[in-house]
């Protein structure tokens, strides 16, 4: 199912959510180190990350939520991106908690606003294995048709083109609907799966 929010040719929302899950992953691991060293710079500047990281996360929303509404009602995807959905807003939500608990004292947090964010950051690495789930097993955000030689996103070819093609070349009727049948073999050498590696 192909991304309906995109920009140069790829799907918004994994380009955006890198920020978030960077910033307030690191974040957590900043307010580690204060445990263990006590020294205060590091959830000093753990606050400023999850104030990036909650605007971070708000607008990779945006996009994340346009893909989200353009997966068939009924399916495995659906329930999948429902709950990945769901999730992130709980996961943004903690944070938030954990910002706010810190705005007073930046450089001595409360006990409750680091465990907000470990919290956070534990049920964030849940939503994005069902992110990764939507992508690489449900294909969502994935070009119909995208195959290993499929032509660059610039080039305004649909991704199931014969690189070298021209738009005035394609078959009108193509819809993906090869790939979704016929998946393209693995790259990975099939041979050296089955029969082993050779040196």
């Amino acid at each position: 199912m192909e991304s309906r929010a995109k920009v140069a040719g790829h799907a918004a929302h994994p380009m955006l959510v890198v920020f978030p899950l960077g910033l307030l992953a690191t974040a957590v691991i900043f307010d580690v180190i204060y445990l263990v060293t006590d020294q205060a710079t590091w959830t000093e500047v753990a606050y400023y990350m999850i104030g990036a990281g909650i605007i971070g996360g708000l607008a990779a929303a945006i996009p994340g939520t346009i893909d989200f509404l353009a997966i068939p009602r009924g399916t495995r995807a659906r329930r999948i991106g429902l709950i990945h959905g769901v999730g992130n807003v709980l996961v943004l939500g903690l944070f938030i908690l954990s910002w706010l608990l810190r705005r007073d004292a930046p450089g001595a947090p409360a006990t409750e606003a680091i465990v907000a964010g470990l919290a956070g950051a534990g049920l964030a690495a849940i939503t994005g294995w069902l992110g990764g789930e939507l992508v690489d097993r449900l294909g969502v955000g994935v070009d119909d048709g995208a195959h290993l030689d499929a032509p660059s996103s610039l080039s305004e070819l649909p991704a199931g083109a014969v690189v070298g093609a021209s738009r005035a070349s394609m078959s009108h009727g193509y819809t993906g609907a090869e790939r979704r049948h016929y998946p393209q073999p693995a790259y990975a050498g099939v041979e050296r799966r089955i029969h082993g590696a050779r040196g």
